[in-house]
């Protein structure tokens, strides 16, 4: 009896303190990138030079990205506009304070869009 209190407990308290986005999603967030001609080129983001058409993995963080690329004919600059993740909702229903603030500390709350074309001639 008393080893099923204490697994319990212990599950009981690591379902408490852990945040659903931390638990259910990764460090990273991956995006599919293509261009309006669907030229070949290479973007850098975070200091990381990836190709596209294709999909690019970003680091989670509470911070808007540019993918920067200086192939010809292209837009330079493309934003990624930061967005909340849904379960971190979720998570503030069920798991309040306890929940939120692991995700928020753990930046899993946050994300990018999903797609983005970058404009070429």
């Amino acid at each position: 009896m008393k080893k099923l209190v204490l697994r319990t407990l212990v599950a009981a308290t690591v379902i408490v303190t852990s945040g659903c986005a931390t638990i259910l999603s990764e460090d990273t967030h991956k995006i599919n990138v293509s261009t309006s001609n669907g030229q070949k080129i290479d973007v850098n983001v975070d200091g990381a030079t990836q190709q596209a058409p294709g999909v690019i993995t970003l680091k989670k963080e509470n911070a808007d990205k540019i993918l920067v690329t200086d192939a010809e004919g292209c837009t330079s600059e493309t934003q990624l506009n930061k967005e909340i993740e849904p379960t971190f909702w979720v998570n503030i229903l069920s798991g309040g304070v306890f929940g939120s603030s692991t995700d928020m500390g753990s930046k899993k709350m946050w994300k990018y869009q999903d797609s983005v074309t970058i404009s070429c001639n």
